[in-house]
């Protein structure tokens, strides 16, 4: 993971320069909100699955670059005062902190602009049908019916109790399916089978859901400084989590139960996948 978070801030780096025209502000912004922070789990899992397939690592960094910019735009979005009003990210200010509100928006407007702008570009694949449907379905992920959707719901549920399979669905939208598409874009890029794109999706919705609940988890149970942001802010909220659906114990033993079911779902590309389930294995253990 530390050798694909480096590739990847060498490839932001570069992605994201700084500008010293009138407009740099933004572009300072989007550094700001992007580069050095964060465990780069998107970034990594494009890396892996597309080594699964032999992709050059610069095509691939590339498109981790790009999903790490469409999180950043989403959490400086979400930090919002008019989202979840959240100071603290990454272990320093938000960015409508350290900058203020009007260029929080633009540069989260820009990010995730800028995403799919170097998922169109040649560099990023030789072949003019794989970048489509990388864009594509990147769309799909991200909008209304993915990752913005769920943030809907999210809003919207504050305070109020939903059961398990609304629950699942909402973390699904929100976190999983971004999570995913990680997973698919570095099958997209090594234009894989449709077997072998099926068993990357269904490792990575696993994934994706193993994750949010431990997120949950530790919302719960984490301080601010181990998780670089404001820790029990969802239970104070009255955020719909499987914690509050399933309790503690049960909420822990149903992440490990999805990431043992996720590693499961890469028998088939035997010791090729290790990395990919060793990450089964890190999203449930980790502690930030």
């Amino acid at each position: 993971m530390a050798r694909a978070a480096r590739l990847v801030e060498q490839a932001l780096d570069v992605l994201l320069p700084s500008v010293d025209t009138a407009e740099g502000r933004v572009a300072e912004a989007m550094r700001y909100a992007t580069l050095g922070g964060g465990k780069r789990l998107r970034a990594f899992l494009v890396m892996q699955a597309a080594s699964l397939f032999s992709v050059a690592e610069t095509c691939a960094a590339r498109v981790a670059a790009s999903v790490e910019m469409l999180h950043a735009y989403s959490l400086v979005h979400d930090d919002l005062p008019s989202m979840d009003n959240d100071d603290l990210r990454r272990g320093k200010p938000s960015t409508h902190r350290a900058f203020d509100e009007a260029t929080a928006i633009l540069a989260g407007d820009a990010l995730q602009t800028r995403a799919f702008e170097i998922l169109a570009e040649p560099d990023t694949h030789s072949d003019p049908q794989a970048r489509c449907e990388l864009v594509a379905a990147l769309g799909a992920a991200a909008g209304a019916r993915g990752m913005v959707g769920g943030q809907m719901i999210d809003m919207l549920s504050e305070g109020k109790t939903l059961d398990g399979p609304a629950v699942t669905r909402l973390q699904a939208l929100k976190t999983g399916r971004l999570i995913q598409y990680s997973v698919e874009a570095g099958a997209i890029l090594g234009r894989a089978s449709a077997q072998d794109r099926h068993s990357l999706a269904a490792y990575g919705r696993d994934i994706g859901a193993a994750f949010q609940i431990t997120d949950d988890l530790l919302d719960v149970e984490g301080s601010a400084e181990d998780l670089g942001k404001t820790a029990g802010k969802d239970l104070a909220a009255g955020k719909a989590t499987m914690v509050a659906v399933l309790g503690v114990e049960m909420a822990r033993a149903h992440a490990d139960m999805l990431a043992a079911q996720a590693a499961k779902h890469l028998d088939g590309f035997g010791d090729r996948a290790a990395c990919l389930r060793a990450l089964a294995a890190y999203v449930v253990a980790r502690r930030n």
